[in-house]
């Protein structure tokens, strides 16, 4: 029978849920992996504020690691808050009495300042942690704290990870975070006298507690399903990015990280492209559907909740055509195949979370007369305005056009139109909150048609 691989974490409880313990469980879970705790603090905290700690027993903390060992197994730890010197000096032997690989998130302070691991407790952290870790994972201020030298440039953060490499952990990961570039959020990782840095998008948003908590228990999760830490570093990065750009707006402080984002991801893409199927369908049937489609022909597509790019929104490759018995998509539904009308939507989303859907129609002054008598909100945009930079742009059009019009009304309307230009066809585009949604809407205006 194939082993399910277990990870361990060995942390604080976070009562908002947002980092510690729940954090890493989320995680764990996110990358297949069966998740354990031993918690050795608990606190109240939320988006804002830690307003206290109380410490579990070095007895009781040895106990949980002992009773999971003992009896399922551990493929992977982590560690995160190890508050006293106590507590790290009973994790320590733990870990060196069991052996199992463990990631060090060497935590010091909470993201609203609260110290979570003693000033005294430092230095045991340097002497009896670090030397057992196979990873540890220590963000920019961490790493200038247990190095002892100043980071403020990505070579600067390179000599830092070679100076805790020699206090014994087998690889480093400094985390970047926006210190070392503009641009972009770089990470190096320096394992085996080698240096990986990778760089993710800068996004700017509140929702970033328990970042660090996330990215070590990715590492652990992926050194439990046995991959290695190269591997397994570049699985956190990809992870946290996504956790970060999805984080959940909640509490008035720093809201969490959503580590199950891509996972909430692919399990919506099934449904998506069903609303699409389905929609579809009902809009084939109606044979007034004709009068509707432009030269260019029309695509209906829909977005995941998550998606960012095109290639988890679903459209019709070769788009919908008329024909003498009706109309006929070219082919089946499926992603990564719309651009125009996809670009709208993926615009229209960052206005609207709840719009994901749309379809284009052909222009005229009797479909625009309808959609005012169907009580749509209607806006427009002209594409004779539109900056040179952005014309050249192939695909670029349709979200400029989106974001004027959506402006000019002040929210997502259910209608975006335009007049064309040289060479460019005059468009409708229907949005909505699902395919289905947009099918009704166009279903509504064919009715009226003559």
């Amino acid at each position: 029978m194939r082993k399910i691989p277990c990870a361990l974490t060995i942390a604080g409880s976070d009562s908002g849920g947002g980092a510690g313990i729940q954090a890493d469980l989320k995680t764990f879970a996110a990358l297949g992996v069966h998740g354990m705790s031993a918690i050795t603090a608990v606190t109240a905290q939320n988006t804002v504020d830690v307003t206290a700690i109380q410490d579990i027993s070095p007895d009781l903390i040895s106990a949980q690691i002992n009773a999971v060992w003992d009896d399922i197994g551990v493929d992977a730890a982590k560690t995160g808050m190890l508050h006293t010197v106590e507590i790290i000096k009973v994790v320590a032997e733990e870990i060196e009495n069991k052996g199992f690989p463990t990631v060090v998130d060497p935590v010091m302070i909470s993201k609203s300042g609260v110290p979570l691991l003693k000033e005294e407790a430092v230095n045991s952290l340097i002497s009896h942690i670090l030397p057992k870790a196979d990873v540890i994972t220590p963000n920019a201020h961490e790493a200038e704290k247990l190095s002892g030298m100043q980071i403020e440039s990505l070579e600067d953060a390179k000599k830092a990870a070679i100076n805790l490499a020699e206090l014994g952990p087998k690889a480093v990961v400094v985390k970047g975070g926006h210190i070392f570039s503009e641009d972009g959020s770089i990470d190096v990782l320096y394992y085996n006298e080698e240096f990986v840095t990778v760089t993710s998008e800068r996004i700017d948003t509140k929702t970033t507690h328990g970042t660090g908590c996330c990215f070590a228990a990715a590492i652990a999760a992926e050194i439990a399903k046995g991959k290695d830490i190269n591997e397994a570093f570049i699985v956190a990065k990809d992870l946290i990015t996504e956790g970060i750009r999805h984080g959940l707006p909640l509490g008035k402080g720093y809201g969490p990280v959503s580590p199950m984002a891509h996972l909430y991801n692919e399990a919506e893409r099934y449904y998506v492209l069903k609303d699409v199927q389905n929609a579809l369908e009902k809009l084939e049937k109606n044979p007034k559907m004709i009068q509707l489609i432009p030269e260019v022909r029309s695509n209906l597509i829909m977005a995941t909740s998550y998606a960012i790019d095109a290639k988890d929104v679903v459209g019709i490759p070769g788009r919908i055509t008329a024909t003498k018995d009706g109309i006929k998509a070219v082919m089946c539904p499926t992603f990564g195949v719309s651009q125009h009308v996809a670009n709208t939507i993926l615009t229209a989303k960052r206005y609207d979370p709840l719009i994901k859907a749309g379809m284009n129609l052909r222009y005229s002054e009797e479909i625009l007369e309808i959609c005012k008598k169907s009580n749509f909100l209607i806006s427009c945009y002209d594409r004779k305005k539109e900056p040179q930079d952005i014309k050249t742009k192939e695909g670029k059009t349709t979200a400029w056009g989106a974001e004027q019009a959506i402006e000019a009304v002040g929210r997502v309307p259910d209608v975006i139109y335009h007049t064309g230009d040289l060479g460019k066809e005059p468009m409708i585009t229907i949005l909505g909150n699902s395919a289905l949604a947009v099918a009704q809407k166009v279903l509504r205006i064919s009715k009226n048609l003559p």
